[in-house]
């Protein structure tokens, strides 16, 4: 453990849960939930995970002139008791990788609950609500959480790596949930945020956090007058959007359509 772990503070907590965001996501939801929740706590970095076991460091992608190195970094917030994980996901030795970090979260922290954060894709359009979706390992934490107004989930396909770190820290007796909130899939290149603030919302309520997400409210009022302005001016888009807010289905070619009208569209800046 001392090889892949380096600390650089020793921060002290009494009983803590461990939020874990993962860099990209659909919707931009769990690297945004994180670096919110940084911000707004003040939260600050205490330990790090050295990458060079489970990356690839030989083709770092660069984004505006800049290397992006993986990063796996833990934060602490003491007032909060929370232990915040924000990573890339593990090209290699998984399994080692999810093993080690609920080791971490079971012997150093005394962790005595996981929530895990993402984005699932969704037919539903930005004009719904969107919901929360949770897959639990512990009846236990299910039954604590009723009254939150989360939906159980149920999906058949290939797990995803916060399924697979729900099931490890279940087999060392950690409570776990993971939250998996809707994202509108011609959304999911974007930023959703009425998504990330619904997230919020949630971990607010469930820890007394006491957020100001006026912010947020701010941004996802600014998205749906940007894609009503996009329904106004294209009538192709209006008409799809129009079929999924009546529950009928796009073929594939449409929803393409879709996906690529409303990423140029926001990307562009217009308003």
């Amino acid at each position: 453990m001392k090889d892949i772990f380096r600390f650089t503070y020793k921060a002290k907590f009494e009983n803590p849960s461990l939020i874990v965001g993962w860099d990209k996501d659909a919707g931009r939801l769990s690297p945004k939930v994180i670096e919110y929740l940084n911000k707004k706590l003040n939260a600050g970095s205490f330990c790090d995970i050295e990458p060079v076991d489970f990356f690839s460091l030989a083709g770092v992608a660069v984004e505006r002139d800049t290397a992006q190195f993986p990063e796996c970094k833990f934060y602490y917030c003491e007032r909060n008791d929370l232990v915040i994980f924000k990573a890339n996901e593990p090209e290699f030795e998984r399994y080692r990788f999810l093993d080690a970090v609920s080791d971490l979260a079971q012997h150093h922290f005394g962790v005595k609950h996981l929530y895990t954060i993402g984005g699932t894709i969704s037919s539903t359009t930005h004009s719904n609500t969107r919901k929360i979706l949770a897959v639990y390992n512990k009846k236990e934490l299910q039954q604590e959480l009723n009254g939150y107004g989360m939906e159980d989930m149920t999906w058949q396909g290939t797990p995803a790596i916060s399924s697979y770190l729900l099931w490890v820290a279940e087999r060392k007796g950690i409570p776990g949930v993971s939250l998996w909130t809707q994202i509108p899939f011609y959304l999911a290149a974007c930023e959703d945020f009425q998504a990330i603030r619904a997230t919020l919302s949630f971990l607010d309520n469930r820890f007394s956090l006491e957020l100001d997400l006026k912010e947020l409210d701010e941004q996802e009022q600014s998205q749906n007058i940007k894609i009503d302005r996009l329904r106004q001016e294209d009538s192709e888009i209006n008409r799809c959007i129009g079929a999924l807010e009546n529950g009928q289905s796009l073929n594939q070619e449409e929803q393409l359509n879709l996906i690529k009208a409303v990423s140029e569209f926001l990307e562009s800046g217009k308003s």
